[in-house]
């Protein structure tokens, strides 16, 4: 199989880093022209030099209503639709705020359905789409350690089933990547935190361990794994999925069906 996204746009939010970027370099591959969104217009640059194909950077928090307006005057319509951009962080359940609750939601949730509203619509009038949004394993077992985190991904879950039914017969396509312990320099923060320093495959494995048993592959996924499978559900190829939450876990979810 080929996939192709040759004419095709692609708008990937926080991609400057981490799995955003793998994801936006894989799309370019295909043949998609990108947009790479985050904060640090430096950073940005940075990361585009890196993406082998037609890309363009737009610096700005679109968490904000007018990070978010200048995001979609500057990219008024998109054939596909990557809501990546997502914080996370270790909390005592019973120390979490209010405000801090409402910063994860603000920022894992209600950026993507405002990105969804404004560009879902243009996408059916074409009779073609993809919107996902990269969720996690999280989503489905709740982590101890960062239940914030985990709902958030939770609602992503309700968002995109309740779009995908939105968009049902139009050729538009609404799916959720549930995206397992991924290796990413956020992420190496995070294990140690909890683990503490020294070598990082002794901490990747003393954290899987501990933390995540439940995995069968028993290390992280790295970040072009979850991208293959975005480009995968992005390409004319998933015609037939739509409301799926698509598991690039790992095996860490103990379910045999996603």
């Amino acid at each position: 199989m080929r996939i192709d996204l040759n004419g095709k746009s692609a708008l990937v939010t926080g991609s400057s880093q981490g799995i955003g970027l793998a994801i936006a370099r894989g799309l370019a591959a295909c043949g998609a022209s990108v947009v790479l969104t985050g904060r640090d217009q430096d950073k940005l640059a940075r990361a585009a030099e890196t993406v082998e194909g037609e890309v363009r950077t737009i610096a700005g928090d679109i968490t904000t209503v007018s990070g978010h307006s200048d995001l979609v005057a500057a990219v008024p319509e998109v054939d596909v639709l990557v809501n990546n951009l997502g914080i996370f962080g270790s909390a005592d359940p019973l120390q979490i705020s209010d405000d801090e609750w409402r910063r994860y939601f603000e920022t894992n949730v209600l950026t993507a359905v405002r990105l969804t509203r404004h560009y879902l619509p243009g996408m059916t009038a074409k009779g073609w789409g993809r919107v996902q949004y990269v969720s996690s394993d999280s989503a489905v077992v709740t982590p101890a350690e960062m239940i914030h985190y985990g709902v958030s991904k939770t609602a992503l879950l309700g968002v995109h089933r309740g779009f995908a039914k939105a968009a049902a017969g139009t050729g538009v396509t609404v799916n959720s990547v549930l995206a397992g312990p991924t290796h990413t320099g956020g992420v190496e923060d995070f294990v140690r935190e909890l683990v503490g320093d020294g070598p990082w495959e002794e901490a990747q494995r003393e954290f899987m361990t501990k933390h995540r048993p439940q995995s069968l592959l028993r290390r992280f996924i790295e970040p072009e794994e979850v991208a293959n499978m975005v480009c995968y559900l992005a390409s004319p190829l998933a015609s037939a999925t739509t409301g799926a939450a698509v598991r690039v876990d790992g095996g860490y979810v103990d379910a045999i069906v996603p």
